[in-house]
């Protein structure tokens, strides 16, 4: 990949590793379901009107606004909102391997020693998470595990659906969702208009920036990439974003970085590598290194 290409691919990444730090911010600023209702409203504002679906895409389109813009979303801000920066990302990250159970289970797809390998990898890493100081309560742990979980439903209905581009994906399930989470926000938040009035930069940056950045700048230039590149050569760079958030985390909020959470967050970045790339993505590379080193 050239190093304009590669360099676009880290920011994306850094932009979403940074997602998870603002949305942390902002749930401390704002109401977590009432900030959600917000970031979808300016998502659907900035993206609808410029956008057309069809009736077939419409069911589909339905059914993600509740297991992903009515669950995933929600679960992850309330989990965040108790949750180290860091830890969240990684127990989200918990996604790909429950997406890798659930086609198993009802699509039928093969899993083979890697995937299972990859599997245990990424469990056995949260596990010693959970040994060590930085996991949070039981509640934030199961809303943040609840929230990988819906995204990896919602992955598998992509899968079945018919083709949506990526961002009338994103802007007609934000546009679906926003009564739902209003509700959700009504009925277990309160005093929604004093919090308003009184969000200060970072609940209103946190609106902006998960929607304008993460959902729109950062997925407009990773298509973009899928487009001009291999996805074997893309997807790869994703694996950095758990570890970016652990970083900034560390950086920016004062997170701990003890022994667990590094050797944990370290084995489920591997187990999810292990699961998403295959030898085959891995051997060019290797080929390449050698030539190299035989050259010189």
């Amino acid at each position: 990949m050239p190093l304009r290409d590669l360099a676009l691919g880290l920011t994306v990444i850094a932009i979403w590793a940074l997602n998870i730090i603002v949305i942390k911010l902002g749930v401390a600023d704002m109401p977590p379901l009432l900030l959600m209702t917000l970031r979808f409203m300016l998502v659907a504002v900035l993206i609808v009107p410029f956008t057309r679906i069809t009736r077939r895409q419409l069911p589909w389109l339905l059914l993600l606004s509740v297991t992903f813009g009515g669950l995933h979303f929600p679960l992850l801000f309330l989990g965040l909102g108790e949750a180290e920066a860091g830890t969240g990302a990684l127990l989200v990250q918990m996604g790909t391997p429950f997406a890798t159970l659930l086609a198993a289970a009802f699509l039928k797809e093969r899993l083979d020693a890697r995937r299972s390998i990859g599997l245990l990898l990424s469990f056995g890493g949260v596990v010693i998470i959970a040994g060590g100081p930085s996991l949070p309560a039981a509640l934030p742990t199961t809303l943040l595990l609840a929230s990988a979980l819906f995204w990896a439903v919602s992955n598998l209905l992509i899968k079945a659906a018919p083709y949506i581009a990526p961002l009338t994906l994103a802007g007609w399930i934000a546009l679906f969702a926003i009564p739902q989470v209003a509700l959700e926000s009504w009925l277990f938040e309160s005093g929604q208009l004093a919090a308003l009035s009184a969000a200060g930069p970072s609940g209103w940056g946190a609106v902006v920036y998960t929607a304008v950045m993460s959902s729109i700048v950062a997925y407009g230039l990773w298509y973009r990439l899928l487009q001009k590149h291999p996805v074997s050569r893309v997807v790869p760079l994703s694996l950095l974003m758990p570890v970016f958030a652990v970083l900034l985390g560390v950086w920016l909020l004062d997170d701990s970085l003890g022994v667990n959470k590094l050797a944990g967050g370290t084995l489920v970045v591997a187990g999810l590598a292990v699961i998403n790339l295959h030898l085959d993505t891995l051997l060019p590379w290797f080929g390449k290194r050698r030539s190299g080193t035989q050259n010189r």
